[in-house]
């Protein structure tokens, strides 16, 4: 078994590049992988963004954030990128026909012992495997948005997948800095179940006009302790992350508790996605 020092991360998202931020914060090396070079060119910049809020909150020195991004390494190749990775993960975005073409890509550029792990929030661990001729390899490892920030890392163990697979990632887990649980592969696993179901229900409230969105969300960060409210949250993930999530689970689960609201689709449909676009349930700028 090889010992954890080189992390590959596929897709320069909001979620790849965060994975591959914490990964080098760690001292190991993180190889970001995006086949279209400006999607590959933004990740680094928010590789490089997210240091530099660690260094303005004094949480990291200057020459610490030069060592850090001396080990982050971007590449457009595939085959290039997961050379010599211990654990290669999959954070592209939520479609499964899209992520087992990635596996298969990926699969035979691997060391036979390279553990290959997807970033799903909420697709099958097993579907995905089926693209790989060695499953018992394949787990999830579901980060949570924002990846420096969260520190719960939810485990997905598939019905093919090794134990010896979970050990070693409930260890890089911890080596990243992260809780471990780990879950059954079942639908919405236990976090975007759990979730995806109350982000529903506070929309569908914002529908009805039972609250504003501001105190549907104080009413949890402030009567339930939660750190951020439903509807910011839904913002921050994506608006069209979330309908694409509560699709899955409504036709997975057989459940109207996961059935869109209306007012999900509707601004979907016109574009506000939350954060990235700058507008969903709340308006967002540069600044917040």
């Amino acid at each position: 078994m090889s010992e954890l020092k080189r992390i590959a991360v596929i897709g320069a998202g909001t979620m790849g590049h965060g994975i591959a931020q914490i990964a080098a914060q760690s001292g190991l090396v993180a190889v970001l992988h995006d086949r279209d070079p400006e999607a590959l060119e933004r990740g680094m910049a928010g590789i490089r963004n997210g240091l530099d809020r660690l260094t303005v909150k004094g949480k990291l020195a200057a020459d610490e954030v030069q060592e850090i991004l001396a080990r982050v390494r971007a590449e457009t190749d595939i085959a290039a990128a997961v050379r010599g990775a211990q654990i290669v993960v999959e954070a592209v975005p939520e479609n499964l026909e899209l992520k087992q073409t990635v596996f298969r890509g990926l699969e035979p550029h691997a060391a036979a012992d390279t553990i290959l792990a997807t970033n799903t929030s909420s697709l099958p661990v097993g579907r995905i495997a089926e693209a790989v001729s060695t499953p018992h390899r394949v787990v999830g490892m579901h980060f949570f948005n924002p990846v420096p920030v969260m520190p719960l890392l939810e485990i997905v163990q598939a019905a093919r997948t090794s134990h010896e697979t979970v050990e070693r990632v409930v260890g890089a887990g911890i080596r990243l800095g992260k809780e471990c649980i780990v879950v059954r592969d079942s639908p919405g696993f236990a976090t975007s179940r759990l979730g995806v179901a109350l982000g529903l229900e506070a929309i569908r409230m914002l529908e009805a006009g039972v609250a504003s969105a501001e105190d549907i969300d104080k009413a949890m960060t402030l009567g339930y302790r939660h750190p951020m409210g439903p509807l910011r949250l839904t913002d921050l993930i994506g608006l069209d992350v979330r309908l694409d999530i509560a699709r899955h689970l409504r036709k997975a689960l057989d459940s109207e508790v996961f059935a869109p609201p209306p007012l999900l689709e509707r601004l979907v449909g016109e574009g506000k996605l939350g954060k990235k676009t700058g507008q969903g349930f709340y308006a967002w700028t540069a600044s917040t």
